[in-house]
């Protein structure tokens, strides 16, 4: 098989973190999540991270151009040499074009991107319905993993809450803000004859299958 790269897109609640983890064991090539890699560049205060972290302290941004430069720190490592999911980037066409360019000049011409198209209202009641213990923190699914007690933790018997980020008018605007100015990557990859799509509505062992099928298909040979 060729070096497997891939490019993993789709909007908040699609899987795309779980289904990377997945990849990345069964390859045995590393997942890159730009805001761990972020986040673990400002903990080693490194150059880039000292930089982004005046714009992460103001509750800013960081600008394209700081996040391609630690990707391409990142995809120099000796472990990416085998290949890499990048995990959920890029998210504006912006972002693509940079990457694009940057590829380019590393000389990364193999890859591949791949969609996970979901059903807005599904994943909407699904991750509306998480509840968060607030003394242990296990996480509860109202509807898929529900406590013995209704808002009781089944293993320390506090109760439970529902995150910010899980309420749904909060999930509807991370929707708004993934079609606005990710969406149109999808045009954009697809133009490029580039993009694969899984239907990612169903169970994870199931999409996986999905995924792991076009990965065969896209990089035998």
């Amino acid at each position: 098989m060729n070096m497997i790269r891939l490019l993993l897109i789709g909007p908040p609640g699609a899987g795309k973190g779980t289904q990377a983890s997945i990849i990345s064991k069964k390859y045995n090539i590393p997942q890159i999540a730009t805001g761990d890699m972020l986040r673990q560049e400002v903990k080693n205060a490194t150059d880039l991270g000292s930089k982004a972290k005046v714009y992460m302290d103001k509750g800013e941004l960081v600008p394209d151009s700081l996040v391609i430069s630690m990707l391409e720190k990142r995809l120099k490592e000796k472990d990416a040499g085998k290949g890499f999911i990048l995990d959920g980037f890029p998210r504006t066409v912006a972002q693509a074009d940079a990457l694009d360019k940057k590829f380019k000049e590393l000389k990364i011409n193999n890859f591949a991107v791949m969609e996970l198209k979901v059903n807005e209202e599904s994943i909407i009641r699904r991750l509306s319905a998480r509840r968060v213990c607030s003394s242990c923190g296990k996480i509860y699914n109202m509807i898929t993993e529900p406590p013995k007690k209704d808002e009781v933790c089944d293993e320390c018997s506090a109760g439970l809450y529902q995150r910010d980020d899980d309420k749904e008018s909060t999930i509807r605007e991370r929707f708004r803000v993934y079609n606005s100015k990710t969406a149109p990557l999808i045009e954009y990859y697809s133009k490029k004859g580039m993009l694969k799509t899984v239907h990612a509505d169903g169970e994870i062992e199931a999409i996986n299958k999905s995924i792991v099928s076009l990965i065969e298909k896209v990089f035998n040979g």
